[in-house]
This record gives structure tokens, C-alpha cells and sequence, in this order.
């Protein structure tokens, strides 16, 4: 017997949000939210895993528009200038400038004093299991939940040292429903690529691209890759996204949302957060398609 249609949303219907993992295209999350809320519909909860905490933790602290206002101004130079390398650490980036900047723009509540109920998900590695940071400083619970094993080094929370909620959780469904909301709307980072197998979004200059592959060349550098192979960091994003692609599936067939928002993998490489204007965007356009496609 064929499974029953989830109920649909009533507009202004309280909503929570799952946001998933995907590194930059995470921030195609904003334009996600900034829909949602353009068609009426009451976000009242969310969680998320590593981009997808940073968005909804920006979103539930109500600096999003701060936050994407920022975002979009930053070039390439602007980014590469916020990671600061570590040597002799479990991880090549230590990530103190990169949420000092942040921290400078949302400031630092205590998650529990959000006006929107917010949960970031990290992962425990010594036990193996999923951790849901729903107390204590935001940038705490974003940090640890965005802490991408061997690119950025763990953090210690409540004593415990956390890496990247999207290992376990890249859609965090299950932490999602411990929200009053009774309706869910789940954002996959992992949807259908829009162009042929090998290739990813290009930006539109490409000196401007060439140069954005310093990025690239620094880790590559650090790590003796040879050069003209692929470069380290692109396939840790291939092998990240094949991973929480394939779990994201699978909590999606386990536990169905009322809605999901597909956005292409392939919008742009993990580490483009130069790039925000172009995920909002697509963020939106995937917004508006899900929405019309579901009769919203």
C-alpha cells in the first residue's frame, strides 16, 4: 500500500526548519528562509548541521539580514584573510578570525535566550554519536557544529570535543521534531545536480576564479599534494558530499517532511563562501519551485 501524502502547510502554521549541511552552498539556506518567510509562513524552530547550524543560528538570533548583507560583500581575498592556518593541531585552520568576524555582526547570546527555538547539531567522535546544542553561547554550538574534520581543528563543548554535525546528521530531521512546530520543512543541500557529472557552478569572471584557486593551492601546499592532480580540498568536498548525500536519503525515507527543498550540489565547491549572492539566489529560485510544485 502506498504511503499517505503528508499533510500541507497552512500559511502562518508554525514551521520548523531542518537545515542541512553543505559548506558554502549552505548559504543558499538564506535565500531558503528569506522565501519562506516572504510567503507567509511562521518559522517558529529550527536545526541545523554545519552551514546549516550557521544560518540557523544568524536566522534565530534575528541578524539575518545583517548576516547576508555581509556575506554578499565579502570577496575571495576577504574570505582567504579570515582563516587562520595552525601548525601541529588536529586540523589546518584554527577558526578564531572567522567567528570573531561573525561574532562581530550576530554577537554572542545564549542559545536558550533566542526568540526562535534553535538547535545545532555536532558530533561527538570519541562517542560516536550525535550531539544537539541547544544551551550555552551561540558561537560555541555554531563552531563546533561547522568544525569539518581535518580543515578545521575540534571544539570543546560542555567538555566534550565536537567536529561537524553534518557527519552524522547532514539533515538534522530527528532534532528538528523535538519542536512544538507541527509541520516540517526540510532544506537538502544534496539535490540533483543541474549540469553533466564532473562539473560544478563556475563564477562568471574566470581571472577572478583562477584566483580564487589560491585557496586551494595554500592546502595543497600544506599537505604535498602534486600538483595537477585534483586538488586536496575539492576531493574532501566530493567525498563529504557523497557521504552526507547518501545519509541525507536515507533520514529523508525514514522520516518524511511535509516539504522538501532540493538545492543542486552542484551550485558551487564547498569552500566558495565568496559566492554567497549566487546560493541565495538559487536558494530562493529552489524555494519558490518547491512551494509552487506543492501548491503553497
Amino acid at each position: 500500500m502506498a504511503a499517505a501524502d503528508p499533510p500541507k502547510i497552512a500559511k502562518r502554521e508554525p514551521v520548523a526548519l531542518a537545515l542541512g549541511a553543505g559548506g558554502a552552498r549552505g548559504l543558499a539556506q538564506i535565500g531558503v528562509i528569506e522565501e519562506l518567510e516572504a510567503r507567509g509562513f511562521e518559522i517558529v524552530a529550527i536545526a541545523g548541521a554545519s552551514s546549516g547550524a550557521l544560518v540557523g543560528g544568524v536566522f534565530a538570533a534575528g541578524r539575518l539580514r545583517e548576516f547576508r548583507e555581509g556575506m554578499e560583500a565579502k570577496t575571495r581575498a576577504d574570505v582567504l584573510r579570515l582563516l587562520d592556518p595552525v601548525l601541529g593541531r588536529p586540523g589546518l585552520i584554527n577558526g578564531h578570525r572567522l567567528v570573531d568576524a561573525m561574532r562581530e555582526v550576530v554577537g554572542n547570546p545564549d542559545i536558550e535566550s533566542l526568540p526562535v527555538s534553535f538547535t545545532a547539531v555536532a558530533v561527538d567522535l570519541e562517542r560516536q554519536r550525535e550531539v544537539w546544542l541547544r544551551t550555552g553561547p551561540l558561537w560555541d554550538a555554531l563552531r563546533a557544529s561547522f568544525a569539518i574534520p581535518g580543515l578545521f581543528t575540534p571544539h570543546l563543548v560542555h567538555g566534550r570535543e565536537l567536529v561537524d554535525g553534518g557527519l552524522l546528521a547532514p539533515l538534522p530531521i530527528a532534532a528538528t521534531r523535538m519542536a512544538d512546530a507541527h509541520r516540517l520543512i526540510a532544506v537538502n543541500m544534496n539535490g540533483w545536480p543541474k549540469r553533466p557529472p564532473g562539473t560544478l557552478a563556475e563564477a562568471p569572471d574566470a581571472p577572478a576564479q583562477a584566483r580564487g584557486r589560491r585557496f586551494t593551492r595554500w592546502l595543497d601546499g600544506r599537505m604535498g599534494n602534486p600538483s595537477g592532480e585534483k586538488s586536496l580540498i575539492d576531493t574532501m568536498g566530493l567525498s563529504l558530499d557523497t557521504m552526507q548525500g547518501q545519509l541525507a536519503r536515507v533520514q529523508l525515507a525514514l522520516d518524511p517532511p511535509e516539504l522538501v527543498i532540493e538545492i543542486p550540489r552542484d551550485t558551487c565547491h564547498f569552500y566558495e563562501f565568496w559566492r554567497a549572492k549566487e546560493a541565495i539566489e538559487v536558494g530562493r529560485a529552489e524555494t519558490r519551485k518547491a512551494l509552487d510544485a506543492a501548491g503553497y
